[in-house]
């Protein structure tokens, strides 16, 4: 029995230094690495940056009063269409007590005069169908009558104007009422009844009413590095995606480049504005925030192969093709001429044909028989 035992102990210790010297083998041997293999295709390449900015309206008009006082009521809301000349707000005046005085005693003075002047008048006119007076005389003496009527009537006209701000006989043409000077929708309406508002003058804005633009005709308004400006110029094309409304692009032209740029966070940017197409079936708030693709260069219907598979040297680029694929992947090296590039996708000037192959990226044979494993 025992010299049984040591025999299997024996063969037990042969096993173990066998499967030893087997892995170390192995270990010292490891397997060929496995490649893609990988043929160019024929494609475009865009080389793009992208501008942040928003979405606002070509012109955003600011209705401001022509007249100073206190808003006695408000017509319109934010959100509301409007035409040229309709009313938004109307406006009650508050007379500045020493203009309010003098306009009084201007017309007390008129009706004084006017009176005086109706009793020469009359008695001239008397003494006229007698034949007392000359034609002269009368005349003079209407003429005087006629002026006198005319001074009531404008002084009673600027009292109206003091006290209500407007005369009856320009009602039409009121100050209070405070209209619109285009058509289009209203954006905001930040004063409401009771507000105090300042007309519009030399040394004074005045008062916003309201602010009012046309939402058929917006713009983008955004920023371009100053790498970048160079690259680009009016009139291309761009895509704009609007953070509020998910999956659509919309179309626009870039119509305006800043000759100047301005500094922010350390880096030159430039302004730019495009022309946006928005469709009918689509509704754009001003201000929302929007990313432009900007396509600095494009390459179409060209070779192309993946970025990844390309090496570089100095100033040369090249790529290993296919030698022989079974049963062991050889590869030779080969120079080539690139082009443009996107960052995926490199374009192809020289060097390669639609019928080669080239090697992609090592195949992680570990990886690949744990997930066929798995399945």
């Amino acid at each position: 029995m025992k010299k049984v035992g040591k025999i299997i102990l024996f063969v037990f210790l042969g096993l173990i230094v066998l499967f030893t010297f087997a892995f170390l083998w192995n270990k010292s041997h490891p397997k060929d690495t496995v490649y893609e293999i990988l043929s160019p295709t024929v494609g475009t390449i865009e080389n793009k940056t992208v501008a942040t900015g928003k979405i606002e309206p070509r012109d955003e008009i600011l209705i401001k009063p022509q007249i100073s006082g206190i808003v006695s009521e408000v017509y319109k809301e934010a959100g509301q269409m409007i035409r040229e000349g309709d009313v938004i707000a109307s406006v009650k005046v508050i007379p500045e007590m020493g203009q309010l005085n003098s306009a009084e005693s201007r017309l007390r003075v008129a009706e004084i005069n006017l009176q005086q002047i109706e009793t020469e008048f009359a008695r001239q006119t008397q003494l006229y169908k007698k034949g007392v007076i000359s034609k002269e005389e009368f005349d003079a003496s209407q003429s005087d009558y006629n002026k006198a009527v005319e001074e009531k009537n404008n002084a009673k006209d600027a009292l109206d104007i003091v006290r209500e701000g407007v005369s009856k006989k320009y009602a039409k043409l009121s100050n209070t009422q405070i209209r619109s000077t285009i058509s289009g929708m209203i954006l905001d309406v930040p004063i409401k009844a009771g507000n105090s508002v300042i007309q519009a003058n030399t040394f004074n804005d005045g008062t916003t009413i309201a602010s009012v633009a046309n939402m058929n005709n917006l713009i983008f308004r955004g920023n371009v590095d100053e790498t970048e400006v160079g690259k680009i110029k009016e009139g291309i094309p761009i895509a704009l995606t609007v953070g509020a409304i998910n999956n659509q692009k919309f179309d626009a032209t870039l119509e305006y480049i800043s000759p100047k740029g301005t500094e922010q966070n350390g880096a030159v940017l430039f302004e730019i504005k495009a022309a946006i197409k928005v469709p009918d079936s689509v509704f754009i708030r001003a201000g929302y925030s929007a990313n432009a693709e900007i396509v600095k260069s494009r390459a179409i219907d060209v070779l192309t192969i993946p970025e990844s598979s390309i090496e570089f040297s100095n100033d040369s680029a090249y790529v290993y093709t296919a030698k022989q694929e079974k049963p062991k992947q050889i590869f030779d090296k080969h120079f080539i001429k690139v082009g443009l590039s996107d960052g995926i996708k490199v374009e192809v000037k020289e060097g390669l044909t639609a019928e080669d192959k080239i090697r992609g990226n090592a195949i992680d044979t570990k990886k690949k028989e744990e997930q066929k494993n798995k399945g």
